[in-house]
């Protein structure tokens, strides 16, 4: 029998299962579709890394540490996973949720710069400035390679002693407050002394007493926008990763010659990870082109190179899901990732041993728990951003 079984290889269970056993625990990893596949949160090419959350300076430590740890298993692996461009917070407003990370993170110690509208015309040309007031910039912020990076957490994983599976595992049998094992539809169990469900869009699914109502699971749709033939000044690193936060638009420079991706912050329709097509509605490009003509003029009628159908899988104050199971006193849950949890894989990955090896949350962790008091569903928090 394992000591720990993880269900869910995106960047959470990966994560999870790394830092256990490197804690000295035997650990089983199980995911139904693989580490790194098309239809995980953890999905996708790239993801922005920021520290930038409001006024809010936990999440900003926690982005801070997993930077390190990204930056490590890039150099563990011969390749980087981080790639330090920069992230651009465009600010239409003095008063805002800019500001307020501008102030928090010149408390922390956090590189961080204020720019004057033209400064980012100069620095960046592509970009239309008029409607702007200041940016914030975070120089030591950017991009993490996401497909990549979750399969390379896994494969340390495995590398360091984590048997990796390919299962669709649910929860199995149960003595009285315990969890014996999970089981797969064909029938095959993997018991365990401890479990963990980091199953992402399909913490709902397996838990529906307890993460149905918690957790809202919907379709986001990503565009990559080809630039002009030798029009190289959108390659990252060269151009930043951005968050047009009051217009919920957020952008990726290219990486690796896919384009600029470009996508919708705004939350889209329900959505089954299982069953539901990966095609980006007609509407949406259209969308993209309204914004991109406002605010990436030259980028407005450019040729879609690729398109992606990602999930977000939310909590209504956009707070991770991070606790233990109300009944099984063996079994935790981690999810709810809000569209901005996968930067912070590392840091989760050692809270959630932290709370195997007995820690008690209290303060600012309270913010994960099933019981907490928690925002309306539909108001922005200092967490609801990409990233």
């Amino acid at each position: 029998m394992t000591d720990l079984v993880v269900v869910g290889a995106g960047t959470m269970g990966a994560w999870t299962a790394l830092r256990a056993v490197r804690a000295g625990r035997t650990v089983t990893l199980l995911d139904a579709y693989g580490p790194g596949n098309s239809r995980a949160s953890s999905g996708d090419e790239t993801r922005i890394i920021r520290s930038s959350h409001g006024e809010d300076t936990f999440y900003a430590r926690w982005s801070r540490a997993s930077r390190e740890a990204w930056i490590v298993l890039g150099l563990a692996i011969g390749e980087p996973i981080f790639i330090e461009a920069g992230v651009l917070w465009l600010a239409r407003r003095e008063v805002g949720f800019e500001a307020a990370s501008l102030r928090a993170l010149e408390g922390l110690g956090i590189p961080v710069e204020r720019l004057t509208p033209g400064a980012v015309e100069a620095r960046w040309p592509g970009f239309a400035v008029d409607d702007l007031t200041f940016a914030v910039l975070e120089p030591e912020g950017g991009i993490l390679r996401a497909r990549r990076g979750v399969a390379a957490t896994a494969a340390r994983a495995a590398a360091e002693g984590v048997t990796v599976e390919l299962a669709a595992a649910g929860p199995g049998q149960v003595e009285g407050d315990r969890l014996v094992d999970v089981v797969d539809p064909s029938g095959r169990r993997w018991p365990g002394d401890q479990f963990v469900f980091a199953c992402g869009a399909w913490l709902p699914k397996v838990f529906p007493d307890v993460a149905g109502e918690a957790i809202r699971v919907t379709k986001q749709d990503i565009h990559y926008l080809g630039p002009a033939p030798g029009d190289d000044r959108w390659d990252a690193p060269r151009f930043p990763a951005w968050v047009d936060y009051d217009t919920a638009f957020y952008g990726i420079g290219s990486v690796d010659g896919r384009g600029v991706k470009v996508a919708t912050d705004f939350y889209g329709g329900a959505w089954d990870p299982d069953s539901g097509d990966r095609v980006v509605a007609p509407e949406s490009i259209e969308a993209v082109r309204a914004y991109c003509r406002a605010r990436l003029p030259a980028l407005a009628n450019a040729p879609v190179l690729e398109t992606r159908v990602c999930q977000y899988e939310t909590t209504s104050d956009s707070h991770f899901l991070i606790d233990r199971h109300p009944t099984l006193s063996n079994a935790w849950l981690a999810g709810g990732g809000s569209g901005h949890a996968f930067k912070h894989g590392p840091a989760i990955g050692q809270y959630v041993v932290s709370l195997l090896d007995g820690h008690e949350p209290a303060g600012e962790e309270l913010r994960f728990s099933l019981q907490r008091d928690a925002t309306p569903a539909g108001l922005r928090t200092s967490a609801d951003a990409p990233g």
